[in-house]
Protein backbone atom coordinates (compact mmCIF):
# COMPACT_ATOMS: atom_id res chain seq x y z
CA UNK A 1 0.00 0.00 0.00
CA UNK A 2 2.33 2.63 -1.20
CA UNK A 3 -0.37 5.21 -2.59
CA UNK A 4 -2.47 6.50 0.27
CA UNK A 5 -5.17 6.03 -1.61
CA UNK A 6 -7.07 2.94 -0.93
CA UNK A 7 -10.02 1.39 -2.38
CA UNK A 8 -13.13 0.07 -0.19
CA UNK A 9 -16.48 -0.99 -0.81
CA UNK A 10 -17.98 1.30 1.10
CA UNK A 11 -16.25 4.50 -0.44
CA UNK A 12 -12.84 5.78 -0.71
CA UNK A 13 -10.39 6.48 1.95
CA UNK A 14 -7.79 9.22 1.00
CA UNK A 15 -5.17 9.25 3.55
CA UNK A 16 -1.69 10.64 3.76
CA UNK A 17 1.12 8.68 4.66
CA UNK A 18 2.01 10.71 8.33
CA UNK A 19 -2.32 10.38 8.48
CA UNK A 20 -1.94 6.19 8.00
CA UNK A 21 0.75 6.37 11.14
CA UNK A 22 -1.15 8.36 13.32
CA UNK A 23 -3.67 6.23 12.76
CA UNK A 24 -1.45 3.32 13.29
CA UNK A 25 -0.16 5.42 16.77
CA UNK A 26 -3.55 5.84 18.04
CA UNK A 27 -4.60 1.77 17.42
CA UNK A 28 -1.46 1.50 19.39
CA UNK A 29 -2.11 3.16 22.34
CA UNK A 30 -6.04 1.32 22.43
CA UNK A 31 -4.03 -2.24 22.80
CA UNK A 32 -1.29 -1.05 25.10
CA UNK A 33 -3.93 0.15 27.49
CA UNK A 34 -5.87 -2.45 27.53
CA UNK A 35 -2.84 -5.10 27.69
CA UNK A 36 -1.19 -2.74 30.84
CA UNK A 37 -4.26 -3.79 32.84
CA UNK A 38 -4.79 -7.11 32.25
CA UNK A 39 -5.53 -8.81 35.91
CA UNK A 40 -7.46 -11.17 38.00
CA UNK A 41 -11.32 -10.40 36.21
CA UNK A 42 -9.97 -11.70 32.97
CA UNK A 43 -8.18 -14.51 34.51
CA UNK A 44 -11.59 -15.06 36.55
CA UNK A 45 -13.62 -14.98 33.40
CA UNK A 46 -11.40 -17.56 31.47
CA UNK A 47 -11.53 -19.77 34.72
CA UNK A 48 -15.86 -19.61 34.83
CA UNK A 49 -15.77 -20.23 30.75
CA UNK A 50 -13.86 -23.53 31.10
CA UNK A 51 -15.68 -24.88 34.35
CA UNK A 52 -18.85 -23.79 31.74
CA UNK A 53 -17.94 -25.53 28.36
CA UNK A 54 -16.56 -28.29 30.70
CA UNK A 55 -19.17 -28.60 32.70
CA UNK A 56 -21.47 -28.60 29.64
CA UNK A 57 -19.46 -31.47 27.94
CA UNK A 58 -19.87 -33.75 31.28
CA UNK A 59 -23.96 -33.06 31.53
CA UNK A 60 -23.99 -33.56 27.52
CA UNK A 61 -22.67 -36.99 27.40
CA UNK A 62 -24.51 -37.97 30.59
CA UNK A 63 -27.59 -36.97 29.16
CA UNK A 64 -26.63 -39.07 25.92
CA UNK A 65 -25.99 -42.13 27.47
CA UNK A 66 -29.90 -42.15 28.40
CA UNK A 67 -31.09 -41.00 24.61
CA UNK A 68 -33.62 -43.61 24.67
CA UNK A 69 -35.84 -41.11 25.91
CA UNK A 70 -36.39 -37.96 23.44
CA UNK A 71 -36.20 -35.10 26.16
CA UNK A 72 -32.27 -36.42 27.76
CA UNK A 73 -31.58 -36.84 23.89
CA UNK A 74 -32.38 -33.56 23.12
CA UNK A 75 -30.84 -32.05 26.10
CA UNK A 76 -27.44 -34.10 25.55
CA UNK A 77 -27.16 -32.75 22.01
CA UNK A 78 -27.76 -29.35 22.69
CA UNK A 79 -25.17 -29.41 25.82
CA UNK A 80 -22.75 -31.18 24.07
CA UNK A 81 -22.78 -28.15 21.07
CA UNK A 82 -22.50 -25.99 23.60
CA UNK A 83 -19.63 -27.29 24.80
CA UNK A 84 -18.07 -27.96 21.21
CA UNK A 85 -18.56 -24.50 20.20
CA UNK A 86 -17.13 -22.56 23.45
CA UNK A 87 -14.32 -25.11 22.81
CA UNK A 88 -13.58 -24.12 19.86
CA UNK A 89 -14.37 -20.61 19.37
CA UNK A 90 -13.64 -18.85 22.94
CA UNK A 91 -11.30 -21.29 24.27
CA UNK A 92 -9.19 -23.20 22.16
CA UNK A 93 -8.75 -20.87 19.32
CA UNK A 94 -7.95 -18.04 21.40
CA UNK A 95 -5.86 -20.00 23.71
CA UNK A 96 -3.84 -20.65 20.46
CA UNK A 97 -3.16 -17.45 19.69
CA UNK A 98 -1.36 -16.71 23.36
CA UNK A 99 -4.34 -14.25 24.81
CA UNK A 100 -4.01 -16.31 28.36
CA UNK A 101 -0.17 -17.24 28.21
CA UNK A 102 0.25 -14.22 30.76
CA UNK A 103 -1.37 -16.31 33.10
CA UNK A 104 1.03 -19.28 33.48
CA UNK A 105 -1.69 -21.71 33.68
CA UNK A 106 -0.84 -24.88 32.03
CA UNK A 107 -4.57 -25.32 30.97
CA UNK A 108 -4.33 -22.50 29.07
CA UNK A 109 -0.52 -22.33 27.16
CA UNK A 110 -0.15 -21.73 23.52
CA UNK A 111 2.01 -23.93 23.18
CA UNK A 112 0.86 -27.00 24.74
CA UNK A 113 -2.95 -26.79 23.78
CA UNK A 114 -4.63 -29.08 22.17
CA UNK A 115 -8.13 -28.53 21.02
CA UNK A 116 -11.42 -30.67 20.67
CA UNK A 117 -11.07 -30.48 16.34
CA UNK A 118 -9.43 -32.89 13.98
CA UNK A 119 -6.80 -30.10 13.08
CA UNK A 120 -3.57 -30.77 14.88
CA UNK A 121 -2.82 -27.32 17.16
CA UNK A 122 0.90 -27.16 15.51
CA UNK A 123 -0.82 -27.16 11.48
CA UNK A 124 -3.26 -24.45 12.73
CA UNK A 125 -0.90 -21.93 14.47
CA UNK A 126 0.89 -22.06 11.44
CA UNK A 127 -2.02 -21.47 8.90
CA UNK A 128 -4.11 -18.87 10.52
CA UNK A 129 -1.71 -17.60 13.21
CA UNK A 130 1.07 -17.08 11.16
CA UNK A 131 -0.06 -17.14 7.58
CA UNK A 132 -3.69 -15.48 7.64
CA UNK A 133 -3.00 -12.80 10.54
CA UNK A 134 0.34 -11.64 8.88
CA UNK A 135 -1.18 -11.18 5.39
CA UNK A 136 -4.93 -10.85 5.95
CA UNK A 137 -6.83 -10.21 2.54
CA UNK A 138 -3.44 -10.48 0.49
CA UNK A 139 -4.82 -12.67 -2.42
CA UNK A 140 -2.00 -15.07 -3.10
CA UNK A 141 -0.61 -14.88 0.21
CA UNK A 142 -3.61 -15.33 2.85
CA UNK A 143 -5.19 -18.99 1.87
CA UNK A 144 -7.88 -18.05 3.38
CA UNK A 145 -9.42 -16.49 0.80
CA UNK A 146 -11.36 -18.66 -0.46
CA UNK A 147 -9.54 -21.73 1.21
CA UNK A 148 -8.33 -23.00 -1.91
CA UNK A 149 -11.24 -24.00 -2.99
CA UNK A 150 -13.46 -20.69 -3.37
CA UNK A 151 -13.28 -17.85 -5.46
CA UNK A 152 -14.01 -14.83 -2.93
CA UNK A 153 -12.23 -12.25 -4.98
CA UNK A 154 -12.14 -10.57 -8.42
CA UNK A 155 -8.53 -10.72 -8.18
CA UNK A 156 -8.60 -14.77 -8.23
CA UNK A 157 -8.87 -15.78 -12.15
CA UNK A 158 -12.49 -17.29 -12.60
CA UNK A 159 -12.74 -20.98 -13.85
CA UNK A 160 -15.83 -22.97 -14.47
CA UNK A 161 -15.01 -25.16 -11.55
CA UNK A 162 -16.35 -22.08 -9.67
CA UNK A 163 -20.06 -22.15 -10.94
CA UNK A 164 -20.59 -24.89 -8.95
CA UNK A 165 -19.03 -23.29 -5.48
CA UNK A 166 -22.65 -22.28 -4.06
CA UNK A 167 -22.90 -26.06 -3.54
CA UNK A 168 -19.91 -27.44 -2.25
CA UNK A 169 -19.59 -23.92 -0.37
CA UNK A 170 -22.66 -25.66 1.62
CA UNK A 171 -20.68 -29.08 2.08
CA UNK A 172 -18.09 -26.73 2.86
CA UNK A 173 -20.16 -25.34 6.05
CA UNK A 174 -21.12 -29.36 6.78
CA UNK A 175 -17.88 -30.42 7.13
CA UNK A 176 -16.05 -27.06 8.24
CA UNK A 177 -13.61 -28.84 10.72
CA UNK A 178 -12.62 -31.31 7.80
CA UNK A 179 -11.67 -28.19 5.82
CA UNK A 180 -9.59 -26.77 8.57
CA UNK A 181 -7.80 -30.20 9.28
CA UNK A 182 -6.29 -30.05 5.47
CA UNK A 183 -5.63 -26.40 5.01
CA UNK A 184 -2.31 -26.41 6.07
CA UNK A 185 -1.45 -28.96 3.60
CA UNK A 186 -1.74 -26.39 0.98
CA UNK A 187 -2.22 -29.17 -1.83
CA UNK A 188 -1.24 -26.26 -5.00
CA UNK A 189 2.31 -26.56 -3.15
CA UNK A 190 3.32 -30.20 -3.42
CA UNK A 191 5.68 -30.99 -5.88
CA UNK A 192 6.67 -27.28 -6.55
CA UNK A 193 8.20 -25.81 -3.11
CA UNK A 194 6.97 -27.82 -0.80
CA UNK A 195 8.17 -31.90 -0.61
CA UNK A 196 6.50 -34.05 -0.62
CA UNK A 197 7.92 -35.69 2.46
CA UNK A 198 6.74 -32.46 4.19
CA UNK A 199 3.24 -33.14 3.18
CA UNK A 200 3.54 -36.79 4.00
CA UNK A 201 4.60 -36.05 7.59
CA UNK A 202 1.45 -33.51 7.87
CA UNK A 203 -0.56 -35.71 6.34
CA UNK A 204 0.74 -38.63 8.95
CA UNK A 205 -0.52 -35.41 11.76
CA UNK A 206 -3.56 -35.20 10.21
CA UNK A 207 -4.88 -39.02 9.98
CA UNK A 208 -3.89 -39.33 14.22
CA UNK A 209 -5.50 -36.09 15.14
CA UNK A 210 -8.95 -37.27 12.88
CA UNK A 211 -8.51 -40.99 14.21
CA UNK A 212 -8.67 -39.87 18.00
CA UNK A 213 -11.08 -37.32 17.44
CA UNK A 214 -13.80 -39.91 15.55
CA UNK A 215 -12.62 -42.71 18.49
CA UNK A 216 -13.62 -40.47 21.11
CA UNK A 217 -17.17 -39.21 19.69
CA UNK A 218 -18.07 -41.98 17.49
CA UNK A 219 -17.14 -44.91 19.02
CA UNK A 220 -15.71 -45.15 23.02
CA UNK A 221 -18.42 -42.10 24.77
CA UNK A 222 -21.49 -44.30 22.47
CA UNK A 223 -19.74 -47.75 23.65
CA UNK A 224 -20.46 -46.48 27.25
CA UNK A 225 -23.88 -47.29 26.19
CA UNK A 226 -24.06 -50.50 25.64
CA UNK A 227 -26.68 -51.73 23.08
CA UNK A 228 -28.07 -48.28 23.23
CA UNK A 229 -24.75 -47.16 21.30
CA UNK A 230 -26.86 -45.37 18.18
CA UNK A 231 -28.13 -42.25 20.43
CA UNK A 232 -24.82 -41.15 22.12
CA UNK A 233 -23.36 -41.37 18.25
CA UNK A 234 -26.25 -39.70 16.82
CA UNK A 235 -25.95 -36.69 19.25
CA UNK A 236 -21.60 -36.60 18.39
CA UNK A 237 -23.02 -35.92 15.28
CA UNK A 238 -25.44 -33.51 15.51
CA UNK A 239 -22.96 -31.94 18.39
CA UNK A 240 -20.21 -31.74 15.29
CA UNK A 241 -22.04 -30.70 12.80
CA UNK A 242 -24.24 -27.71 14.93
CA UNK A 243 -20.38 -26.89 16.07
CA UNK A 244 -19.02 -26.53 11.94
CA UNK A 245 -21.84 -24.50 10.85
CA UNK A 246 -21.61 -21.71 13.54
CA UNK A 247 -17.79 -21.62 13.39
CA UNK A 248 -18.06 -21.57 9.57
CA UNK A 249 -20.91 -19.01 9.88
CA UNK A 250 -19.36 -16.72 12.21
CA UNK A 251 -15.72 -16.82 10.48
CA UNK A 252 -17.34 -16.48 6.96
CA UNK A 253 -19.04 -13.22 8.34
CA UNK A 254 -15.91 -11.88 9.16
CA UNK A 255 -13.77 -12.10 6.19
CA UNK A 256 -16.10 -11.88 3.09
CA UNK A 257 -19.00 -9.64 3.71
CA UNK A 258 -19.79 -7.20 1.32
CA UNK A 259 -17.59 -4.06 1.83
CA UNK A 260 -14.65 -5.98 3.01
CA UNK A 261 -11.49 -5.42 0.90
CA UNK A 262 -8.81 -7.83 -0.99
CA UNK A 263 -5.94 -7.01 -1.63
CA UNK A 264 -3.28 -7.42 -4.04
CA UNK A 265 0.96 -8.69 -3.22
CA UNK A 266 1.96 -5.25 -4.73
CA UNK A 267 -0.16 -3.15 -2.45
CA UNK A 268 0.40 -4.82 0.69
CA UNK A 269 4.82 -4.34 -0.24
CA UNK A 270 6.97 -2.39 2.34
CA UNK A 271 3.73 -1.93 4.35
CA UNK A 272 4.28 0.00 7.64
CA UNK A 273 2.59 -0.52 10.90
CA UNK A 274 -0.28 1.88 10.28
CA UNK A 275 -0.44 0.29 6.52
CA UNK A 276 -1.05 -3.17 8.61
CA UNK A 277 -3.56 -1.73 10.65
CA UNK A 278 -5.39 0.06 8.10
CA UNK A 279 -5.48 -3.35 5.92
CA UNK A 280 -7.09 -4.96 9.24
CA UNK A 281 -9.55 -2.88 9.40
CA UNK A 282 -10.89 -2.75 6.05
CA UNK A 283 -10.54 -6.51 5.77
CA UNK A 284 -12.26 -7.25 8.33
CA UNK A 285 -16.21 -7.03 9.40
CA UNK A 286 -18.13 -7.41 12.61
CA UNK A 287 -21.31 -8.41 13.96
CA UNK A 288 -23.38 -6.74 15.88
CA UNK A 289 -25.25 -8.77 19.37
CA UNK A 290 -25.25 -8.84 22.89
CA UNK A 291 -23.36 -10.67 25.52
CA UNK A 292 -24.09 -14.38 25.18
CA UNK A 293 -23.59 -13.93 21.36
CA UNK A 294 -20.48 -12.13 21.58
CA UNK A 295 -19.09 -15.62 23.80
CA UNK A 296 -20.33 -18.21 21.29
CA UNK A 297 -18.75 -16.25 18.70
CA UNK A 298 -15.63 -16.61 20.39
CA UNK A 299 -15.94 -12.83 20.34
CA UNK A 300 -14.95 -13.38 16.75
CA UNK A 301 -18.13 -11.19 16.36
CA UNK A 302 -15.14 -8.47 17.06
CA UNK A 303 -13.18 -9.51 14.08
CA UNK A 304 -11.95 -6.22 13.40
CA UNK A 305 -10.71 -5.80 16.79
CA UNK A 306 -9.35 -9.35 16.69
CA UNK A 307 -7.29 -8.77 13.34
CA UNK A 308 -5.83 -5.44 15.14
CA UNK A 309 -5.13 -7.35 18.66
CA UNK A 310 -4.73 -11.49 17.68
CA UNK A 311 -3.00 -11.76 21.39
CA UNK A 312 -5.33 -9.54 23.30
CA UNK A 313 -7.68 -11.43 25.72
CA UNK A 314 -10.94 -12.15 24.33
CA UNK A 315 -12.98 -10.66 26.74
CA UNK A 316 -11.61 -7.45 26.15
CA UNK A 317 -13.02 -6.74 22.19
CA UNK A 318 -16.21 -5.49 23.36
CA UNK A 319 -14.29 -3.14 25.39
CA UNK A 320 -12.05 -1.37 23.32
CA UNK A 321 -14.35 -2.00 19.88
CA UNK A 322 -16.65 1.33 20.36
CA UNK A 323 -12.66 2.99 20.70
CA UNK A 324 -11.59 1.67 17.31
CA UNK A 325 -14.52 2.96 15.57
CA UNK A 326 -13.94 6.16 16.95
CA UNK A 327 -10.26 6.27 15.74
CA UNK A 328 -11.72 5.12 12.23
CA UNK A 329 -14.73 7.59 12.19
CA UNK A 330 -11.92 10.46 13.07
CA UNK A 331 -9.92 9.18 9.95
CA UNK A 332 -12.67 8.75 7.53
CA UNK A 333 -11.87 4.50 7.41
CA UNK A 334 -14.80 2.63 7.24
CA UNK A 335 -15.90 0.13 10.04
CA UNK A 336 -17.52 -2.75 8.32
CA UNK A 337 -20.39 -4.11 11.10
CA UNK A 338 -24.14 -5.23 11.37
CA UNK A 339 -26.31 -8.04 12.56
CA UNK A 340 -25.99 -11.56 11.75
CA UNK A 341 -28.45 -11.77 8.93
CA UNK A 342 -28.22 -9.35 7.13
CA UNK A 343 -24.04 -9.75 7.37
CA UNK A 344 -24.61 -13.66 6.70
CA UNK A 345 -26.78 -12.63 2.93
CA UNK A 346 -23.89 -10.21 2.11
CA UNK A 347 -21.73 -13.17 2.26
CA UNK A 348 -23.90 -15.51 0.86
CA UNK A 349 -24.42 -12.62 -2.07
CA UNK A 350 -20.62 -12.50 -2.69
CA UNK A 351 -20.11 -16.46 -2.78
CA UNK A 352 -23.05 -16.27 -5.57
CA UNK A 353 -21.39 -13.16 -7.60
CA UNK A 354 -17.83 -14.35 -7.34
CA UNK A 355 -18.97 -18.04 -8.89
CA UNK A 356 -19.42 -16.35 -12.44
CA UNK A 357 -16.99 -14.56 -14.52
CA UNK A 358 -15.80 -10.96 -13.89
CA UNK A 359 -17.79 -11.13 -10.40
CA UNK A 360 -18.77 -6.96 -10.26
CA UNK A 361 -15.80 -6.27 -8.52
CA UNK A 362 -13.58 -3.68 -7.52
CA UNK A 363 -12.98 -2.62 -11.38
CA UNK A 364 -16.67 -2.20 -11.50
CA UNK A 365 -17.26 -0.25 -8.77
CA UNK A 366 -14.84 1.93 -9.00
CA UNK A 367 -15.71 3.07 -12.94
CA UNK A 368 -19.16 3.81 -11.44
Amino acid sequence: MNAPMKFAGQGRVYLAPEQVEEFGREIDQIREEVMNDLGKRDADYIRRLLRVQRGSEVAGRALLWAGVLPPAWLAGTTLLSLSKILENMEIGHNVMHGQWDWMKDPRLSSGDYEWDNTCPANQWKHSHNYVHHTFTNIVGKDRDVGYGILRMSEEQPWKPIYLFQPLYNAVLAATFQWGVAFHDLEFERIGKDKSRAEALKQYNEILRKASRQVAKDYVFFPALSGPLFMFPMAGNFVANLNRNLWSYMIIFCGHFTDGVEMYTEDEAENETRGQWYLRQVLGSSNLEGGRTFHILSGNLSHQIEHHLFPDMPSNRYAEVAPKVQAVCRKYGVPYNTGRLGKQFGSVMKRIVRMALPGGGGREQAAAA
